[in-house]
């Protein structure tokens, strides 16, 4: 289904892929990320997900890509059409000494509705999915486990529908995915989508806000 999304994306992308190219050197130039854990989630638009995440104290990167899909090195059109089964996602580099797996699985929930199946927001689909890609059994037990005690709390009115999946492959999505929010703050779809998501976000957990 053709969202708001990607009817305005066509109208932003040229300017996009030169801005980011240049601000995406500098971020990543500017840290050493080696020594860092990884996480993989995906929570609807990747655009929004990645700068929640990138709010979130110890998270040192986080790069917008597509996970879980069937084919290899798909692209952005590709994965919109919902045919390849991937999922907008992000990959999360965390420093485990500022902020734990565990934290992460608090924003993940907190940042997006897990009870609404290939649907987040006005968009709709297959690509935007709920997903915790797991790394580990740890990680699996966890996951499930907090998905557990959400559901036991009644915190949400229906069942929550997150898939908590093995990881196998990330791929980066196009250079002018990356800080799409920070990029292009006059985007539509950033003042009436990403922007109140973040908002929420911040309010519901000022305390791991950077």
């Amino acid at each position: 289904m053709k969202t708001l999304r990607n009817s305005i994306l066509m109208l932003t992308v040229f300017i996009a892929t030169a801005c980011s190219s240049v601000n995406g050197n500098e971020k990543k130039s500017a840290q050493n990320i080696e020594r860092l854990k990884k996480a993989y989630f995906a929570s609807g638009c990747f655009w929004c997900a990645e700068a929640i995440f990138e709010e979130v104290k110890g998270v040192k990167e986080v790069v917008s890509g597509y996970s879980g899909g069937k084919i290899k090195n798909p692209t952005y059109k590709q994965v919109s059409s919902g045919k390849t089964m991937h999922a907008e996602a992000v990959e999360v580099y965390y420093d485990p000494q500022l902020v734990t797996y565990v934290t992460l699985l608090k924003v993940f929930f907190g940042s997006h509705d897990p009870t609404t199946l290939n649907h987040q927001g006005p968009d709709v689909g297959p690509q935007y999915r709920s997903i915790v890609f797991y790394q580990n059994e740890k990680e699996k037990e966890l996951a499930e486990n907090y998905i557990k005690e959400l559901d036991a709390t009644g915190e949400y009115e229906s069942k929550i529908v997150t898939e908590v999946i093995a990881f196998e492959l990330f791929y980066k999505a196009e250079e002018y995915h990356q800080d799409y929010e920070k990029n292009n703050p006059e985007n539509p779809y950033i003042q009436e989508v990403s922007v109140p998501r973040i908002k929420r976000f911040e309010a519901k957990f000022p305390e791991l806000v950077k």
